[in-house]
């Protein structure tokens, strides 16, 4: 886990992530018919719904078309899901511009090359510990646990740790 500079955390209203080696380990199932499958990781889609709640807004940006994406995306409440977005730069800022928001207010998590351009973009930039070695390189933050298993989870207790809105959404999961 590496901070290389000093983020405010309390700024950032929007979550971009990549998919296929965030939300998912990077493998793809083909199946004969042509159709996919994914897996997902229960612990990131609960910190998605935990994000969501805090008051803040998620995106997913994928560069493979895929179904399965878009049907995770529509389970949690995601705000947008964009697939066949492989300049996913481009996208980030027009989706920023739509909730009048800057690139100080949007943290980006990704894996690979193609993510480089939004993580350098934004003002909280994540690789996931089983990232290209360039994408750890220039991110902000790099996560313990690989993606797929509960990296998206990290950042976001993270960042919802770090900017007080923690302590409101634990509540609901303890009884006094």
């Amino acid at each position: 886990m590496t901070e290389d500079k000093n983020t405010d955390l309390s700024k950032i209203k929007m979550l971009f992530l990549d998919v296929d080696g965030v939300l998912t380990n990077g493998s793809i199932i083909l199946h004969d018919d042509g159709t996919e499958s994914k897996m997902f990781n229960t612990l990131d889609g609960h910190g998605i719904r935990m994000w969501i709640r805090a008051g803040c807004k998620i995106a997913f940006l994928s560069g493979r078309p895929s179904p399965p994406t878009n049907r995770r995306a529509e389970q949690l409440g995601v705000h947008y899901c964009f697939t066949d977005c492989y300049d996913k730069l481009p996208k980030l800022k027009e989706i920023l511009t739509l909730e009048k928001l800057h690139a100080e207010n949007a943290a980006y998590i990704g894996d690979d090359l193609p993510d480089l351009p939004a993580i350098t973009y934004v003002g909280f930039g994540i690789a996931v510990a089983n990232a290209a070695t360039e994408v750890k390189k220039y991110a902000d933050y790099v996560t313990k646990t690989p993606g797929g298993s509960g990296a998206v989870r990290e950042v976001i207790e993270h960042i919802l740790k770090n900017s007080g809105k923690w302590p409101q959404l634990l509540e609901r999961y303890i009884q006094k």
